[in-house]
């Protein structure tokens, strides 16, 4: 743990690392040994994915060199494949560190999401769509070329 003035959220246990041990059903678009993509139940743009490191650490401040090489390169593959597969106007790209700056899950993880038809993503209230419409959205992610190495 890196020594932080960052206020963290208190969620234990963390959503992600149980989403990604299968203790909680959640579809995951891919995985390897440092990132995995997960499609977010709160789809607050055009396929919006989660692009979190397998192993838990709350911010960006805690990774290591490699796994921050390995986040943004496969946020730049998530947006390749969202661009493909909904052909937005715009992809947005975000991450929270802390809960002064609306981190929610002490787990990194960078957003990823098509601009809704109107422009923008929604940061309001969603509700979460079931797990078989992020199946959905993931068939979708992988026809359109998505593929984690």
């Amino acid at each position: 743990m890196t020594d932080t003035h960052i206020d963290l959220p208190q969620d234990q246990p963390c959503a992600f690392c149980d989403y990604l041990s299968g203790r909680r059903a959640f579809t995951v678009l891919g995985r390897n040994d440092v990132v995995a993509v997960l499609v977010t139940r709160e789809q607050r743009g055009m396929g919006h994915v989660l692009v979190v490191p397998t192993r838990h650490y709350p911010t960006l401040l805690e990774a290591t060199t490699a796994e921050r090489h390995a986040l943004i390169d496969t946020v730049a593959a998530c947006a390749e494949a969202i661009d493909a597969a909904y052909e937005r106007p715009g992809i947005a790209v975000w991450q929270n560190n802390g809960t002064a700056a609306h981190q929610a899950i002490g787990h990194l993880h960078f957003h990823v999401a098509g601009t809704l038809p109107g422009g923008g993503t929604d940061f309001g209230e969603v509700t979460e769509v079931p797990v078989q419409q992020t199946d959905a959205i993931a068939q979708r992610l992988q026809d359109a070329g998505f593929s984690l190495t």
